[in-house]
C-alpha cells in the first residue's frame, strides 16, 4: 500500500467525478460573444470613425488619434453593459507570460456620486512599471517608467471570473526611451518587414494589385494534466514544472494506446469547458485529442493572422491553466514534466499571404509552373540556411533543452523538410532544368465500400524541426510553454531578409535586359546551389544525420541553450534585425541578457529543489525504512532464519550515494562563475550533470524501497490515475 499521504491522494482522486459545468452552447450563440469585434464596432461607431479604424486594421495605416475618444466610449459602453467594472491593458513582457494592469472605470464626483468614464487617452496609453519586468539592462531599477500602447489590430475582449468581468485591451509595452520591452512590438515590426519585402517581389513578378501581406500562425498546444491531489505532494512539479525525480513505470507509452485514444470522461468535460470559453473569446479551437504520452493532450486552433494568433495563444495557455484548477487538475506546460515519456511542444504552423494573392506558400497542383510559390519557398530555404542558428536560439529555454535531440522531438540541428515532390522540383532547378512535378496519385484501399481519394504528393517527416506540410511550414521545435511571438519574429525577419535579397537579384537581372522568368530561375538556382545543404528528408534522429549535417553540410548542432543563446550576440544577427528594423542592437542585446538569466535561474531553482527534496524528503524516508528493515532482519535471524541482506545493503549504498551526490551538486552551485555565457556553460556542463547523477541515485532507491515508505507520488500514479 502506498504511503499515507499518497494513499489519501489516491482516495481523493477515486472519489472525483467530472466537474459540474453547463452543457456546451450552440456555436452560433456564443462565438466571439465576449469580443469587441469589427461588427460590434460598426454598430457602435459613427461611420467615419469606423472606416478610419477599419483602414488601420486592414491596411496597416497610422491610427488617427481623433477617433480614440469615440472608440473608447463605445468600447466602455459595450463592456459595462456586460458587467465590466474594470479594464486592463494586456501585454506580453519577456517572460513568455501575459501581464495585466487593471484600472476601474469609476470616477468619483464632488457631489458624492461616482460615474463610469473611459477616454481615448486611457485607451491608447497606459503606464505600468518599466523596471520590474525583465529588460536586460534597458532600464535601471530607479528608471521605472514604461508605457503600454493600444494595438488596434487585435480586438479587445472580456475576461470573466465567477464574480466579475474585465475588459482586456491588447497592447504593446515599451520603455520611456522607446525600446521594446515586450514580444508583441517586434512581432508587429517583423510583419511590416515581411509586407515591405514581399510587395517588392510581387510587383517585380507583375502583380498590379497587392493587398497588405501578413504572416499567419496556427499553433498546436500540447500539455499534461496531473491531479491536484498529487501536485500537492510534488514540490518539484509545483515550482519547476517538471519532476526532478521519478523512476519509470513498468508501462509508459510503449503500446501507443493513449495516442488518439478515447478521451477520459473527466478530461473531456474539462476540454469542452475550455472550448466553450475560447469560443466566447473568438479563439477558433479546432482539434482536441490524446497525445502520445499517458496524461498528455493537445488543442489546436485554426490559422489566424500572426498578431491575433499570438494573443489567442496566450489566452489558450491562460484558460487551460485556470480551467484545469476548477476540474481538480493542474495543467503542465513544461516541455518535459516526466522523464522517459513524450515531451510537449507547440508546433507553429506558419505561412504568409494576403487577400489578393492568397496564401503565398501554396504550391498548387503543379508547383514547377508556379514561379511565385517557388520564389517564396526559395526565400524560406535561404533564410533557414543563413539563419538556422538564430531559429535554434529562438526556441532555446532550459525546459525545451530536455526535448530537442531526443527520439521524440526534432533535433537541435535546424534543417528543412520539403517532401519528395518539392525536393525533386528544387533538385531540377539546381541542375538547370525545370520540367515537371510528381503527382501523389489516388489512394486505393482495396475495399469497394471505401472511397478513393487523392494522395498527397509527399509524406510527412516528424523528425524534421522545420517541415513543409502542404501550404505552410511547421516549426516543430517550439516549446509548449513558449510565447509563439519569439519564433514568429525570427521566421518573419529571416523571410523578409531573403525576399529582399531575391528582389535585389531580380532587379539586377532585369536591369541587364533579362526576362522575369530568366531572372527568377537564376535567383532560385543560386539559392539551391548555395543553400541546398539545409534541405534534408531523412531521419533527423539518426546519428548518421548528425555527423553528415555538421561535418559535410556545415550546419550547427547547438545542443543546449548555453550553446544557442550566444548566437544572439553575433554581428550577422545584429545586422539582420537592424537592417529589417525589427530589433535595434540594444534591444537584441537585452534579449540575450534576459534569456540567459532565465536559463540560469531555471536550472538553479531546479538544483535547489533537487537538494531539498533529496535531503529533507527522500533521505529521511529511506533512512527510516532502513531502520525498519534492519529490525525485521534481526527478528528473522532471532528465530533461526537466514534472510538475505543484499537488498538492504544496496539501499544503504544508494542512500549514501544520494548524500555524496547532493554534496557534489551543492559544491558545484557554489562555484558558479561570473558572466552570463560562462554561467550558462556552468549550468549546462556542471549543474545539469550533477542533478542527473543525483536523480540516478534517487530513482534507484524508488525501485527498491517498500512502496508504503516512498514519500512522493510515482510516475505510475501521476500518469495513469484519473
Amino acid at each position: 500500500m502506498p504511503s499515507a499521504e499518497r494513499f489519501a491522494a489516491l482516495q481523493t482522486i477515486q472519489r472525483r467525478r467530472p466537474a459540474a459545468v453547463q452543457a456546451p452552447s450552440a456555436l452560433q450563440d456564443i462565438w466571439a460573444s465576449d469580443v469587441f469585434t469589427l461588427d460590434r464596432m460598426k454598430e457602435a461607431l459613427p461611420r467615419s470613425v469606423f472606416k478610419s479604424i477599419q483602414a488601420t486594421i486592414r491596411e496597416g495605416g497610422r491610427l488617427d488619434p481623433t477617433v480614440a475618444d469615440a472608440v473608447a466610449s463605445a468600447m466602455k459602453d459595450w463592456a459595462t453593459s456586460r458587467g465590466a467594472l474594470y479594464y486592463a491593458h494586456v501585454f506580453y513582457p519577456l517572460t513568455n507570460l501575459s501581464a495585466e494592469k487593471h484600472d476601474g472605470f469609476i470616477v468619483p464626483k464632488g457631489d458624492g456620486r461616482a460615474i463610469t468614464e473611459f477616454t481615448g487617452k486611457l485607451l491608447v496609453q497606459g503606464e505600468p512599471d518599466g523596471s520590474s519586468f525583465p529588460n536586460g539592462g534597458l532600464r535601471s531599477t530607479f528608471e521605472a517608467r514604461g508605457y503600454t500602447a493600444w494595438d488596434v489590430t487585435s480586438p479587445a475582449w472580456l475576461m470573466r471570473t465567477p464574480n466579475g468581468v474585465t475588459l482586456c485591451i491588447p497592447t504593446v509595452f515599451v520603455s520611456w526611451t522607446g525600446e521594446a520591452l515586450d514580444k508583441k512590438t517586434p512581432l508587429l515590426r517583423s510583419n511590416a518587414a515581411v509586407n515591405a519585402q514581399a510587395r517588392r517581389v510581387l510587383k517585380l513578378l507583375g502583380e498590379k494589385e497587392v493587398a497588405p501581406i501578413n504572416s499567419s500562425c496556427g499553433a498546436e498546444q500540447e500539455y499534461f494534466l496531473v491531479d491536484n491531489a498529487f501536485m500537492a505532494l510534488r514540490p518539484d512539479l509545483q515550482l519547476s514544472g517538471r519532476s526532478l525525480f521519478g523512476a519509470p513505470p513498468a508501462k509508459g507509452q510503449q503500446f501507443d494506446d493513449h495516442y488518439f485514444g478515447a478521451i477520459p470522461e473527466r478530461v473531456q468535460v474539462f476540454m469542452q469547458d475550455v472550448e466553450d470559453q475560447l469560443y466566447r473569446l473568438g479563439v477558433p479551437a479546432k482539434t482536441r485529442h490524446n497525445e502520445v504520452a499517458p496524461g498528455q493532450f493537445e488543442i489546436a486552433p485554426v490559422h489566424e493572422a500572426a498578431n491575433v494568433a499570438t494573443d489567442h495563444q496566450q489566452l489558450i495557455m491562460t484558460v487551460l491553466k485556470s480551467t484545469a484548477k476548477r476540474h481538480g487538475f493542474t495543467c503542465l506546460l513544461h516541455e518535459k514534466p516526466f522523464a522517459g515519456v513524450n515531451g510537449s511542444g507547440k508546433h507553429v504552423n506558419w505561412s504568409i499571404g494576403n487577400s489578393t494573392q492568397g496564401n503565398l506558400l501554396d504550391p498548387g497542383k503543379t508547383p514547377h509552373e508556379n514561379m511565385q510559390f517557388l520564389l517564396f519557398c526559395g526565400a524560406v530555404i535561404r533564410g533557414v540556411h543563413q539563419y538556422g542558428p538564430l531559429m535554434r536560439a529562438a526556441i532555446a529555454t532550459a525546459s525545451n533543452d530536455h526535448r530537442l535531440g531526443a527520439n521524440e522531438a526534432p533535433p537541435a540541428i535546424i534543417s528543412v523538410y520539403l517532401g519528395s515532390q518539392l525536393e525533386d522540383v528544387f533538385n531540377q532547378i539546381k541542375a538547370g532544368q525545370l520540367k515537371s512535378s510528381t503527382s501523389g496519385g489516388v489512394m486505393q484501399l482495396g475495399v469497394d465500400s471505401l472511397p478513393e481519394f487523392p494522395k498527397d504528393a509527399g509524406d510527412r517527416n516528424r523528425t524534421s524541426p522545420f517541415a513543409f506540410t502542404g501550404n505552410r511550414f511547421e516549426f516543430r521545435a517550439v516549446g509548449s510553454g513558449q510565447s509563439v511571438a519569439g519564433p514568429l519574429v525570427v521566421l518573419n525577419t529571416v523571410l523578409a531578409d531573403s525576399l529582399g535579397w531575391i528582389a535585389d537579384q531580380l532587379e539586377s537581372c532585369l536591369a541587364k535586359g533579362e526576362t522575369i522568368e530568366q531572372a527568377s530561375f537564376a535567383a532560385l538556382q543560386r539559392i539551391t546551389q548555395e543553400n541546398g545543404a539545409v534541405i534534408f528528408g531523412g531521419d533527423g534522429y539518426s546519428s548518421q544525420w548528425h555527423e553528415l549535417a555538421v561535418k559535410e553540410r556545415g550546419l550547427e548542432n547547438l545542443r543546449t541553450s548555453a550553446d544557442a543563446l550566444p548566437v544572439l550576440k553575433r554581428e550577422a544577427i545584429r545586422d539582420l534585425f537592424h537592417r529589417q528594423n525589427v530589433l535595434s542592437p540594444v534591444e537584441l542585446e537585452s534579449r540575450f541578457e534576459v534569456y540567459a538569466e532565465q536559463y540560469i535561474l531555471a536550472i538553479e531553482v531546479e538544483a535547489r529543489l533537487s537538494l531539498r527534496l533529496a535531503r529533507t524528503v527522500i533521505y529521511p524516508a529511506v533512512s527510516a525504512y532502513l531502520g525498519e528493515l534492519a529490525g525485521s532482519l534481526q527478528e528473522q535471524e532471532a528465530i533461526g532464519l537466514s534472510p538475505s541482506k543484499a537488498v538492504a545493503q544496496q539501499i544503504a549504498a544508494l542512500n549514501q550515494q544520494l548524500l555524496d551526490r547532493a554534496g557534489s551538486l551543492e559544491a558545484a552551485m557554489a562555484a558558479a562563475p561570473h558572466g552570463a555565457e560562462a554561467h550558462m556553460r556552468h549550468c549546462a556542463d556542471q549543474l545539469m550533470v550533477r542533478m542527473g547523477e543525483l536523480r540516478e541515485a534517487v530513482d534507484g532507491l524508488e525501485a527498491l524501497v517498500d512502496d508504503a515508505a516512498w514519500p512522493l507520488p510515482t510516475y505510475q500514479e501521476m500518469l495513469f490515475v484519473r
